[in-house]
């Protein structure tokens, strides 16, 4: 699979009027090799019939044991130094490279190298869009865990618990039934805290009364689910109850229209016009979802209004993150992981979005 992916660049090179392509995004390294190199340390070089992992001596072992008939390894202590070396034997003239390589790689580069350089945008993650039937088995095991997770911090909460220790008791749990590290830092807002989409778990403790949002998101085998679920803990608000059942008809409105060929904005105004049309157009302040893949932020990145250039494609996995947010009262969001294919949408992410009530 990785052998195919490598391939697919190397017959567009000629097409984008380039020799070679060095790749420097971690993620995109391990997306077309399946080797890690942890911390950037070099680049992967892809030429019409080569690619070669240029990095240093720590990675020497973990190179031995990485099979692969199609990638070969080059130790170093000089990496542009030796990517300059190498592009000249190999007769690179024209090199492309990641427009997110730091300025002053580019720097170096350009003072380096005798070959052209080339700038790209997205080349690789616009392959990392659509999922194989391995990626989509790996997003499924990861949304799997998530349900299995939100289930047993439910277990968990009570009046008096802090938010923080809910975020550790969680992280604990998950990583023990086989997720590496979380994507992004959890989320968990009781109260007033649920009013803010990004709010940061803090010392506060759980009441009575709270409605409580949980948004979290875990590698599993190197693949990143991203799952929201809001729930009340005793007697909640009755406004809180009304807004829990608007985003939650919103959720599914815009589910129920995933298909291919969709433009963003459409598809995003399904679920907002609901949530518009019920009043609380102001209190919805972000877009209604985002690729999510071996990055919990995947192109696209966003879909919501103005988002015509957003057109979904078969084996695309998107969230679905509708919310509704009254300051000084709470806020509700619910999110869902869902393949986008030609027989219609799968939600990845299969825990309750009826509003579960925590009694003391």
């Amino acid at each position: 699979m990785m052998t195919s992916r490598i391939k697919k660049v190397q017959q567009r090179l000629a097409k984008l009027y380039i020799d070679a392509l060095m790749v420097t995004d971690q993620t995109n390294i391990y997306y077309l090799t399946g080797f890690n190199l942890m911390q950037g340390d070099g680049f992967l070089l892809i030429t019409a019939d080569r690619a070669i992992i240029v990095t240093d001596a720590r990675y020497a072992l973990a190179l031995r044991e990485f099979d692969s008939d199609e990638v070969v390894a080059t130790i170093s202590q000089d990496y542009y130094g030796d990517l300059n070396r190498l592009c000249q034997g190999l007769q690179v003239t024209v090199l492309g490279y990641e427009s997110t390589l730091p300025y002053r790689l580019f720097d170096l580069l350009d003072e380096t190298m005798t070959a052209d350089l080339v700038p790209f945008d997205h080349l690789i993650e616009k392959m990392r869009m659509v999922k194989d039937s391995g990626e989509l088995a790996k997003l499924q095991r990861a949304a799997e865990l998530h349900t299995a997770g939100f289930n047993y911090l439910l277990s968990e909460v009570r009046p008096g618990i802090s938010e923080r220790h809910l975020v550790n008791l969680l992280d604990f749990w998950m990583k023990e039934h086989g997720a590496s590290r979380a994507s992004f830092p959890t989320i968990v807002a009781s109260g007033e805290n649920s009013a803010k989409p990004h709010a940061t778990a803090s010392k506060k403790l759980v009441e009575d009364g709270d409605i409580v949002t949980l948004d979290f998101g875990y590698f599993v085998d190197g693949y990143t689910a991203d799952m929201t679920r809001t729930f009340g803990v005793g007697s909640v608000d009755p406004e809180l109850r009304d807004v829990y059942q608007i985003v939650n008809t919103a959720r599914q409105a815009v589910i129920d229209h995933f298909r291919v060929g969709i433009h963003g904005d459409q598809l995003d105004q399904y679920g907002r016009s609901l949530i518009e049309e019920a009043g609380y157009g102001d209190e919805f302040n972000h877009g209604m979802g985002h690729g999510i893949g071996l990055g919990v932020h995947e192109l696209p990145a966003s879909y919501g209004p103005g988002t015509h250039d957003v057109k979904l494609v078969n084996n695309e996995v998107l969230t679905v993150e509708p919310g509704i947010y009254i300051p000084e009262i709470g806020g509700v969001r619910i999110e869902d992981d869902v393949v986008v294919t030609h027989g219609g949408p799968q939600v990845l992410t299969t825990a309750p979005t009826e509003l579960i009530i925590v009694e003391d």
